[in-house]
């Protein structure tokens, strides 16, 4: 169960806290003593804290300084809403159910400084898709981008794996990308698989950009998915989260499960 003190806003907090150091709230903690520091709704559950607090051997004056602690966390801490964002695809009338992925992807692509890594599993009308990224790289030369797809075997297709490689890399040349320097592309070897049972996609769809932004969807790399699929994810402003995603991908590279295909 949650401890009712993680629940308290910061001025409640420190109510609390100048009361301890005060003297006008001292164990044992009671309901009714805890009614004249917060709200009276509050003062059950806060008391059975408390005294739990108590019974473990947490002084008057050791509580107060965890009191102020929490409430300087608490107070810095950044509001959810302010770091992760719903991002959508749909029909006009959801259009306020969150920002659009196709303008989300295209300010992805366009505010890029450093880096970019794309992971995919399906590409069709690559070249409207990635015009953004396409025109970022030319006009950032140093922009490094590296994307992650999915290479399919076709059922009963049993041609070799360099030629499948080749002939996807000769189409993302010239039907999906539209720019004239190319991107790194990886690929998952397992998807090459000649037996079904031993077959494995690379199915996530997300883009990085810089190490700080990140985009989880449902949504392929695709015309449809990007405009007019219902599609929902999530935009996070986290370089922990990027960079342990970006650490998977290079794990995966390092074991020679994502290998270079242009």
């Amino acid at each position: 169960m949650k401890n009712p003190l993680l629940s308290l806003a910061p001025s409640d907090l420190r109510a609390l806290a100048d009361a301890l150091v005060a003297g006008r709230l001292a164990p044992p903690y009671s309901p009714f003593s805890l009614q004249r520091v917060v709200n009276s709704s509050l003062a059950g559950s806060l008391a059975s804290g408390l005294q739990e607090l108590a019974a473990s051997g947490v002084s008057p004056s050791g509580l107060s300084r965890v009191l102020e602690l929490l409430a300087d966390s608490v107070a810095t801490r950044p509001r959810l809403e302010d770091v992760v964002e719903l991002v959508t695809t749909g029909p006009d009338s959801a259009a306020s159910a969150g920002r659009d992925t196709s303008v989300v992807v295209r300010d992805l692509f366009h505010n890029a400084q450093d880096s970019v890594t794309v992971v995919g599993y399906a590409v069709h009308q690559g070249q409207r898709v990635f015009e953004a990224l396409a025109q970022r790289m030319t006009d950032r030369p140093h922009l490094h981008v590296r994307m992650y797809l999915d290479i399919q075997r076709n059922l009963g297709d049993t041609s070799a794996s360099t030629e499948l490689v080749a002939r996807f890399a000769h189409n993302f040349r010239t039907h999906q990308w539209p720019g004239g320097r190319l991107p790194e592309v990886f690929y998952d070897v397992r998807s090459l698989e000649r037996e079904r049972s031993k077959m494995a996609v690379l199915h996530a769809k997300c883009v990085v950009v810089d190490n700080a932004e990140l985009f989880i969807s449902s949504a392929n790399f695709t015309e449809a998915a990007q405009y007019r699929n219902i599609e929902v994810g999530l935009l996070l402003r986290s370089s922990t989260i990027a960079e342990r995603l970006l650490s998977l991908l290079s794990d995966c590279v390092a074991a020679g499960v994502l290998k270079q295909a242009l």
